[in-house]
């Protein structure tokens, strides 16, 4: 009965014991191996899962009010974080590469595809509308 009801209260609440091994500790720990390792090859992995990790943060903090009415956020926090660490996957490379990377080099990518969505969707004339309106409705809130 005992173990039993350890090995439940262990898995009921494996992120309070993994989420800071995983988010903070061995992420430290490997960044402090790739400072002082000679390649920079490695980098990339820790310097991208650091500045994801602060955003991940960041959004947990402006958010904190919704995300506690989710009782699975902190496993999918944990999922998440495991596949941004771990070597096997290299979740924050991956991320800097496809996403980051792109967005640093033509930052205006994300709003010029949606324009070329919306008019091969709805066409030109709805784009030059809804430029008008929206030129309409900011002129018209001038004092």
């Amino acid at each position: 009965m005992g173990w039993e009801s350890f090995l439940k209260a262990v898995l009921y609440n494996i992120d309070i014991f993994a989420g800071p091994v995983v988010t903070l500790l061995y992420p430290l720990y490997s960044s402090i191996r790739v400072i002082e390792s000679p390649s920079r090859l490695d980098d990339q992995q820790w310097l991208t899962y650091w500045v994801l990790y602060s955003f991940m943060t960041l959004f947990e903090l402006s958010f904190s009010r919704v995300l506690e009415w989710l009782p699975f956020w902190p496993y999918v926090k944990l999922i998440a974080t495991c596949w941004l660490v771990l070597p096997v996957f290299k979740g924050a490379a991956y991320v800097y590469e496809n996403f980051v990377r792109q967005m640093l080099l033509n930052p205006n990518a994300m709003a010029t595809n949606s324009v070329e969505r919306f008019v091969h969707q709805y066409g030109p004339d709805a784009l030059d509308r809804a430029m008008k309106s929206v030129c309409y409705a900011f002129n018209s809130q001038k004092p």
